[in-house]
């Protein structure tokens, strides 16, 4: 009597499985990057908001009016 389970064909490829992890890890890891930018971005115009108001000035915010009718 033979196995049946060593008799069954290898269709899957190893290295397609061992890929799934880099491709999660690099995704991860472009999100990281794109979600540090987003908050590079704020803070930096937050501080300069915060340099422009301890300067004295009073125009640091500029208000957007809406349009006349």
């Amino acid at each position: 009597m033979t196995d049946r389970r060593d008799d069954a064909p290898r269709d899957q490829d190893p290295g397609r499985d061992s890929r799934r992890p880099a491709v999660i890890g690099l995704i991860l890891v472009l999100a990281l990057v794109v979600a540090g930018y987003f908050l590079m971005t704020a803070l930096r115009q937050n501080a300069n908001l915060e340099d422009c108001l301890m300067s004295g000035r009073r125009n640091c915010a500029p208000i957007e009016l809406p349009a006349s009718r």
